[in-house]
C-alpha cells in the first residue's frame, strides 16, 4: 500500500495509521515517536538502519565499523538460513542463535560510548544502536517480526526512481492518483498477475460491476474472480477489451 502526503511530520503518521494497534517496523525518525508513547502502537527497529551508521563511519574508523557490521551480518546470515521455516523453528533458532549476538553487539556498544569521541561517525552509530535497544531486539521474541523493513525501502525506489522521470505529479489529486496505481501494481506483482491484462480487464468490468462486490476485483482475489463464468461472459463480451487484444496481437495493423 503506498500513500501521499503532502508533509513527512507526525499528523501525516497520524493520517496514515488512523487507531493503527499492534507492530510497526520502521526507521527510528521522530515523526514516529508519539504513536508509541501508549503502547497500543509497539516499535519495531530496524538493522539495516543500524548498519548504515556503522557503515558511515568506516572512513573515520574502519577497525570498529566492521566490528559492529561483522555482528550484525551474522545476525542477516541466520535469518537467510531461517528464511520459510516455520515460526516455532524461527523463534527457537533466533533464541538460541541470535540473542548472544545481540546482547554482544549492545554490550560492545555501551563499551565504545565513552572511548568515541562526540559528533563522529561512529559516535552517532553507537547513539543511535543504543537508544534503538529495546525496539532493535523485538524480533527475538516474536518470529513473525521481520530484522529490518528493507521491504518498504526497495518498494519506495520505484518512487525515487520514478521522480526523475515524471519531474513532478502537478497536483495532489494527481499524487493520489500516482499512489492508487502504484498500490495496484505492487499488489500484482506480490500475487503473479501479469499488470497491463489485469489493468485491462478491471477497466472493461469495473463501469458495471456491483459497488458491493468491488473488492472482488482486488488482484488478492483477482485469479478466482477472473475465472468465474459470469465475469469471463462480461469480458469476452466487451467491445474495448476485443479491439485492445487485437491491437496487442497485431501492433502495426492499421
Amino acid at each position: 500500500l503506498f500513500r501521499y502526503s503532502r508533509r513527512h511530520d507526525g499528523e501525516a503518521v497520524d493520517e496514515l495509521l488512523p487507531d493503527y494497534e499492534g507492530y510497526l517496523v520502521a526507521d527510528a525518525h521522530s515523526v514516529y515517536d508519539h504513536i508509541y508513547v501508549d503502547g497500543t502502537v509497539i516499535e519495531v527497529g530496524c538493522w539495516a538502519h543500524c548498519r548504515r551508521y556503522l557503515h558511515k563511519s568506516l572512513g573515520s574508523e574502519p577497525k570498529r565499523a566492521l566490528e559492529g557490521m561483522a555482528m550484525i551480518g551474522a545476525l542477516f546470515k541466520i535469518e537467510r538460513a531461517i528464511s520459510g521455516a516455520p515460526r516455532k523453528k524461527r523463534l527457537a533458532e533466533r533464541r538460541e542463535k541470535s540473542k548472544p549476538i545481540v546482547e554482544a553487539f549492545f554490550s560492545w556498544c555501551d563499551e565504545l560510548k565513552d572511548q568515541v569521541l562526540d559528533k563522529t561517525p561512529l559516535a552517532q552509530a553507537v547513539g543511535y544502536a543504543r537508544n534503538q535497544r529495546k525496539a532493535l531486539s523485538r524480533f527475538l521474541d516474536d518470529p513473525r517480526l521481520p530484522l529490518h523493513n528493507n521491504m518498504s525501502e526497495l518498494q519506495l525506489r520505484r518512487q525515487v526512481l520514478g521522480r526523475r522521470n515524471w519531474l513532478f505529479l502537478g497536483t495532489d489529486e494527481a499524487a493520489l492518483a500516482n499512489t492508487t496505481f502504484v498500490s495496484l501494481l505492487a499488489s500484482c506483482a506480490m500475487h503473479g498477475i501479469e499488470p497491463w491484462a489485469y489493468l485491462r480487464d478491471l477497466f472493461c468490468l469495473l463501469p458495471a460491476w456491483p459497488h458491493r462486490r468491488a473488492l472482488e476485483l482486488a488482484p488478492a482475489y483477482w485469479k478466482k474472480t477472473s475465472e468465474h463464468a459470469d465475469t469471463q461472459k462480461r469480458l469476452q463480451a466487451h467491445p474495448l477489451r476485443i479491439a485492445m487484444i487485437a491491437l496487442d496481437q497485431h501492433p502495426d495493423a492499421d
